[in-house]
């Protein structure tokens, strides 16, 4: 358990620089880090929160090739980004740093350089796809060409994102270089591998046999099945001209893998940090625990501890309490597809309100299975939780006690045996939330957090002590010190989940928040202790307020829709001949009205410069009748006429149809003359 540690080394994962910080994120690793680390200090001990922004690895150079601007620009942009929204979200980092930095690339060269002194790679010359005209390897995601499972045109070198398939570049049908449209040719090129496979055996026995039980079950059988089916050498250098140059003579142009490198980012940034930074990470009384991802499991319980191991001196992971992914709206989140809700657009959108989305993310956690957050249940949690449990009770409390006593904390009289067992409950309760705090399991800490207020609002409840203040009064000043109690200890508690509200709170209890160990005290307010004034816990989050975030994430699917809708085919061949014969001209909607009956037709009245004739087009569900009148189109008018709904038409208007389906007139960019003819 933690007491047998006299610190505490605690990283979140480093999110890429090459976008902004999504819900998925903080659910997964960013939140559950922080809860962590706030109960720490709470506790008094001595914690490093590490965190930093990864800002090296093809997804930045890519990123910056199509912002055409420079990596560095690139990693500056989204560095400064994400930094402002983790701060802005409260969570407590003790430094974020970046990979970028001087310290960072020393650091990472030095660890390089110790593990290739000391014989711990192999070097192997390997056959990797060249781009002849822009003259470098290719890396995986420079490489497009079509997926050999499903026939996609444009699957990555490294997995096809149609069909989900993981793939090696060589698959690749047709494949062609993303920097020049060239078709890539194979060259030798030379690395340094880490034989993973010799680590086997260890790993085995350290995570196999010693974790089992321990580490959560998504993250132990990941590992395992690694193991079982047999680790291989991985490459720690690879062609590329942004990231930390490989510190041996003659390899220009490589640089360390991102993999590789980024992990040592926490040392570097602890480095930073505190000229310590050693004891965090080399002493054996330090306890070292990764917050990350599902996706980054093999990373950080395979590849970095053979990493510190093949270094020798450094401390191992205690704990890696990776959790699943977390959906949004029944629907995968995805940068790409910007089906995502951006950390630092909510903070825009819903101002103050940054611990309601600290508590829905927690209480929907995906912790041992994937879960889907809903604008929806975002509301429902607030109204229906936060305000009306949480909020509701303490604002009895501290309204009740200012209206009876001005504020006075009162003195506690005789008790019964239901104030004795509210007083036992809120006793045991710190215990409670830590011992889930302390295995990983912030959801159910949460939930008994919340279960305190819930006992709280049932006490008073159920004592009604707004009746009672008429017949028995010593009653109800018992009812109503029982009831501070419970809110003091609920402004401890609460804080590593809540930090803005806990801190609120103990503004209007005007009592400091204190140790953890304070918490579940019946005396945390003095008798004749002055409380502050009320005000709100939360706030009602409106109809409009979700349905507007729904609206934006409607509007996003249909653009991505409109973006990837396949173009029909080319028709059949026609000859010259064919196509001379169709008589198309510019002509004006003079009238315009619906038919009678129908949904989708319109009887239009239109000058063609040759007459003025009647056309049935059925477009009454993209345009108003009003609307169009006086619009120029162009309109085929030796079509046969055609009866339709008892009207005669005589031509066709040219419509052009967008991927989302809706219509737009094909007309000129300039007034015509009536009857000009369109070839």
């Amino acid at each position: 358990m933690a007491e047998n540690y006299k610190r505490y080394t605690v990283t979140a994962a480093l999110p890429y620089a090459n976008g902004p910080v999504h819900i998925g994120h903080v659910a997964g690793v960013y939140l559950p880090a922080d809860i962590y680390v706030r109960y720490l200090r709470s506790q008094g001990r001595d914690v490093k929160f590490i965190c930093g922004s990864d800002e090296h690895g093809v997804p930045i150079t890519i990123r910056a090739k199509k912002e055409g601007v420079t990596p560095q620009q690139v990693v500056d942009k989204y560095h400064a980004l994400m930094q402002q929204a983790f701060a802005d979200f409260n969570v407590s980092f003790d430094i974020y740093s970046r990979t970028s930095s001087q310290t960072h690339h020393q650091t990472a060269s030095d660890f390089f350089l110790k593990l290739y002194n000391d014989g711990k790679f192999v070097e192997q010359t390997t056959q990797q796809y060249f781009d002849e005209k822009a003259q470098q390897f290719l890396a995986d995601r420079y490489i497009v060409g079509t997926c050999p499972k499903c026939g996609n045109d444009n699957a990555y070198g490294d997995q096809c994102e149609s069909c989900g398939t993981s793939l090696n570049a060589t698959d690749l049908i047709n494949p062609k270089s993303t920097l020049s449209g060239a078709v890539p040719v194979m060259r030798e090129t030379k690395h340094w591998y880490l034989p993973l496979n010799d680590y086997e055996a260890w790993l085995r026995e350290w995570i196999v046999d010693g974790h089992k039980g321990d580490w959560k079950p998504n993250v132990y059988g990941q590992c395992k099945s690694w193991i079982d089916q047999g680790l291989q050498p991985r490459a720690v250098t690879r062609d590329l001209d942004w990231g930390v140059p490989v510190p041996l003579e003659g390899t220009e142009g490589k640089v360390l893998y991102v993999w590789f490198d980024a992990p040592i980012g926490y040392i570097s940034a602890t480095k930073d940090l505190t000229p310590d930074w050693e004891t965090y990470w080399k002493d054996p009384e330090s306890k070292l625990v990764h917050f990350i991802g599902k996706d980054n499991i093999v990373f950080h319980c395979i590849i970095f501890p053979s990493m510190l191991k093949a270094h020798g001196g450094y401390v191992l992971p205690d704990n890696v309490p990776a959790n699943e992914f977390l959906n949004l709206e029944g629907d995968k989140i995805s940068t790409s597809r910007n089906w995502a809700v951006w950390l630092h657009e909510y903070l825009l959108d819903f101002p103050g309100k940054g611990d309601v989305l600290r508590y829905v993310l927690c209480a929907n956690a995906p912790e041992t299975k994937d879960n889907d957050f809903t604008w929806k249940d975002y509301q429902a949690r607030n109204n229906n939780e936060l305000l009306a449990i949480l909020g509701n009770f303490i604002n009895r409390a501290v309204v009740l006690t200012q209206k009876y006593y001005n504020g006075e904390v009162p003195a506690r009289g005789e008790l019964t045996d239901y104030d004795r067992e509210v007083l036992g409950v809120l006793e045991g309760m710190p215990m409670v939330i830590a011992t889930y705090i302390e295995r990983y399991r912030f959801r159910d800490a949460l939930s008994e957090l919340m279960n305190l207020a819930r006992l709280g609002n049932k006490y008073l409840a159920d004592t009604e002590p707004w009746k009672l203040i008429k017949t028995d009064e010593e009653r109800v000043k018992t009812i109503m010190n029982i009831a501070l109690q419970i809110s003091a200890s609920l402004s401890i508690l609460m804080e590593p989940f809540l930090p803005t509200s806990a801190q609120k709170l103990s503004n209007m209890l005007n009592h400091p928040l204190g140790n953890w160990s304070a918490a579940g005290s019946a005396d945390l307010l003095a008798v004749g202790h002055v409380i502050g004034t009320p005000e709100l816990m939360f706030e009602k989050i409106e109809d409009a307020a979700v349905e507007a975030q729904v609206q934006k994430l409607l509007d996003t699917k249909k653009a991505n829709e409109a973006e990837t809708a396949v173009v029909e085919p080319a028709k059949e061949n026609i000859s010259f001949e064919d196509f001379s014969r169709m008589d198309i001209r510019i002509g004006t909607i003079l009238e315009a009205e619906k038919v009678a009956k129908t949904k989708k037709l319109l009887k239009l009245k239109i000058d063609t410069g040759i007459d003025q004739r009647t056309v049935v087009s059925g477009i009454a569900e993209f345009f108003n009748p009003e609307e169009i009148i006086g619009q120029q189109v162009s309109i085929l008018v030796n079509l046969a006429p055609r009866e339709i709904k008892g009207i005669t038409s005589q031509g066709m208007i040219l419509m052009a149809e967008n991927a989302d389906g809706s219509l737009a007139f094909v007309q000129p960019s300039k007034a015509v003359k009536n009857g000009g003819t369109v070839s």
